[in-house]
């Protein structure tokens, strides 16, 4: 059989010196010698289409026929019949174009069949495929948008970076305990539709509220996580009332004595890595009074090292622990924060995640005050590099601080 190769050179060499029909022949009959499969080779090595091979095929069934199309015979391009098409498309277009309008690439948000309509009232008459293939020749594409710009980058962003990065390095390279804490979203629970889908009978799929509306008996799922770093381990409280420091600092000592103690017995010192916002925010004093009282009770230098504005989506949590929870409870309704719990803890991955959740019932009330005496009182040592990011709680407690045991 001949190779594809061969049948490009024998094609590219024959065709140019036959008609039409003649082509339209040889080519027929080349596919008929090749067998199954015939027609689309010799489409791909000749360049006429399939319609015209098959339409050769069927004239080697019939007698000869005299006649035979003059050169350019045939239906006119939509090009050809007007003229004036492609520049009344992109007037069109044009002023919707996205990107950069020197790039060889360009994209339009309207769709084939609005401008169909649009060139038709203006007495272009063309259907919403012709006009898909006109954009593609003119190298527009259907294109997504893409997160690439910084609404806000802090000056120090880089170096703060690398100083939570020396500062990771420096407690794993001591055996100390590194974490990686957030509040994960808030989750509806009830019989909500959840985001994604799982394998389910044909036709059957789970029923769930037509609304979002939360019910105010049961409240939201809120996960506060803590990702150990060096163990590839995750522990996660869902709590039931606010995301607040003292929930934070509560979730972050339960795991410190589940886990972090019996694992770490020797540690003397703990580095939190955290987002500059939320409850366990930079400039948040609820979360550092009670970073104070976890110290005091736990005998622990805390270190807290913030990342810069505008970069929560690269704390580790986010894509070693969090990303993978909520691909284990994809398409699945979270009736119960007990469901909640157990979809939590199953989670798993290849790298050998393993997760421990528990549920927390106890209230946490907002808009706790911390006074400036109480503030003062701290043992709050700032590092030199951004002390507003960097810092370190001792564990003694200061005067007029009492330990709080949590």
């Amino acid at each position: 059989m001949e190779s594809e190769a061969v049948l490009v050179e024998k094609f590219a060499a024959l065709l140019p010196h036959l008609n039409e029909k003649q082509r339209r022949l040889v080519a027929a009959a080349e596919a008929r010698a090749l067998g199954y499969g015939g027609v689309s080779r010799v489409a791909r090595a000749s360049g006429l289409s399939r319609p015209t091979v098959h339409k050769g095929l069927g004239e080697l069934d019939r007698p000869p026929a005299p006649r035979v199309r003059r050169a350019g015979g045939g239906r006119p391009t939509i090009r050809a019949r007007d003229p004036a098409l492609p520049a009344a498309l992109d007037a069109l277009v044009a002023p919707d174009t996205r990107g950069d309008p020197m790039s060889p690439l360009r994209w339009t948000c309207k769709s084939t069949r609005q401008l169909a309509a649009a060139l038709t009232a203006q007495g272009h008459p063309v259907s919403h495929s012709v006009v898909a293939d006109l954009l593609r020749d003119a190298d527009y594409s259907l294109q997504a948008n893409r997160k690439t710009l910084d609404a806000v980058q802090h000056p120090d962003r880089d170096a703060q970076f690398g100083y939570l990065n020396e500062q990771s390095k420096g407690f794993l390279a001591r055996g100390l305990p590194v974490i990686s804490v957030d509040t994960k979203n808030k989750e509806l629970v009830g019989a909500f539709k959840n985001g994604g889908r799982e394998w389910r009978p044909k036709g059957n799929p789970e029923r769930v509220n037509v609304h979002d509306f939360p019910d105010p008996a049961v409240g939201k799922a809120i996960p506060y996580g803590v990702y150990d770093v060096a163990r590839n381990a995750g522990w996660v409280t869902v709590g039931q009332d606010h995301d607040t420091a003292g929930f934070a600092v509560a979730t972050i000592a339960r795991w410190w004595a589940a886990v972090g103690q019996p694992t770490y017995p020797r540690a003397d010192r703990l580095l939190i890595c955290a987002d500059g916002g939320g409850s366990n925010g930079a400039r948040t004093r609820l979360w550092k009074t009670e970073l104070q009282r976890f110290a005091a009770a736990t005998g622990l230098a805390v270190t807290v090292c913030h990342l810069p504005p505008g970069t929560s989506k690269w704390n580790k949590i986010e894509h070693r622990l969090f990303s993978h929870i909520s691909m284990n409870w994809r398409g699945r309704p979270l009736h119960s924060h007990a469901v909640v719990v157990d979809l939590i803890g199953a989670t798993t991955n290849r790298t050998g995640l393993r997760v421990q959740a528990e549920l927390d019932t106890n209230a946490y009330p907002t808009k706790v005050k911390v006074s400036d005496e109480e503030m003062a009182s701290l043992l709050l040592t700032r590092h030199a590099f951004h002390g507003d990011w960097n810092y370190t709680l001792h564990p003694l407690p200061p005067p007029g601080l009492p330990a709080k045991v949590i």
